[in-house]
């Protein structure tokens, strides 16, 4: 069922950001070992996986790509834009600036990302060529054009060999990891083969766990290239062993709830921590951490219940009415 809700993806989620949140906000040990950098494209790697497979299952079940884009847009948008005009407005961007960030390629060469305040949203520049892209190749192929996915995906991590980028934040070097997520849809639906899918189930979590982590270090050198494989084989092995204790674990309802304003929270953190809040040097600095995310986690949570829940529903609504009026004139 497509309404059907996978709350296993939900605990990955909410590590996903808790990781993310870490890699920014938290020491994570001696700066030698760089654990800051590890837990960043952690974090990352399993974001895109879920937003890969979600929607490309989405698209499995209902390949209406207007509905598809509305509502995506209207989730996504609204408290990006939001942000943006804040910041934007705060820092002093100049007109180039605003023009690559309103419409996501700030991701791009000059790369007008304001640092430590927009430089994050480099990911979201990804995500909405990502959602452009399959739209595209189901409006010209239909369902059977998400079957490309793993060619596409392949040919990206090829690329990237090609051109040594380990980590990148440019889309053609970087959306292998959210391909990848629908190649484990594909893998799911078992639009792939019964082996696959076996294959994908019999992975030991705990092996897939230390080479995810591995791959995200900058020592993990050629590890780095197979980064978006691993973190989708560690998803799939408790997305298709749903009974482990891992799995079990995922399911937990603190988890559900940081899942729940993880947007948000990705979102607003950099802003915040620009202020008093995230000031000072040393342990000045971080005797604030707990009020900072005491702040965040409020902000998150009045945000995802507040606006983006009834944004959600404009474009929900919005979609349903394109849709009548489109099946009337038929």
């Amino acid at each position: 069922m497509i309404d059907e809700r996978f709350k296993v993806l939900d605990g990955w989620r909410a590590i996903s950001i808790l990781a993310v949140l870490a890699c920014h906000l938290l020491p994570l040990g001696p700066k030698a070992i760089q654990l800051n950098y590890d837990a960043g494209l952690f974090g990352m790697s399993l974001f895109f996986t879920l937003s890969g497979f979600l929607v490309t299952r989405l698209l499995l079940h209902r390949d209406d790509v207007v509905d598809f884009l509305i509502r995506r847009f209207f989730r996504i948008l609204p408290l990006a834009w939001l942000y943006m005009v804040i910041t934007l407005w705060l820092f002093s961007a100049d007109i180039s600036g605003w023009l690559a960030h309103l419409f996501f390629y700030a991701n791009y060469p000059p790369k007008p990302l304001l640092p430590h305040v927009t430089d994050h949203l480099w990911s979201l520049c990804v995500e909405i060529h990502f959602y452009i892209g399959i739209a595209i190749l189901v409006a010209l192929f239909k369902k059977r054009g998400l079957l490309l996915i793993p060619f596409i995906c392949l040919a990206v991590t090829a690329l990237r060999v090609s051109q040594d980028a380990h980590v990148s934040v440019i889309t053609h070097l970087r959306i292998d990891e959210i391909l990848v997520g629908g190649v484990l849809a594909l893998i799911y639906e078992r639009k792939l083969g019964e082996s696959i899918f076996n294959f994908v189930r019999k992975q030991n979590f705990l092996l897939m766990l230390v080479l995810l982590i591995i791959s995200c270090h900058p020592r993990g050198e050629a590890l780095m290239y197979l980064r978006p494989y691993f973190a989708a084989l560690l998803i799939g092995t408790t997305l298709l062993n749903p009974e482990t204790k891992v799995s079990q674990l995922l399911n937990h309802k603190v988890l559900f709830y940081i899942a729940s304003i993880s947007y948000a929270l990705y979102i607003i953190h950099p802003l915040l921590a620009s202020t008093w809040l995230g000031s000072g040097e040393g342990w000045d600095k971080y005797m604030k951490r707990p009020l900072l995310f005491t702040v965040l986690f409020f902000l998150a949570h009045v945000s995802t219940f507040y606006f983006e829940k009834r944004c959600i529903a404009f474009g929900k609504n919005l979609s349903n009415f394109i849709s009548v009026r489109f099946n009337r004139e038929q």
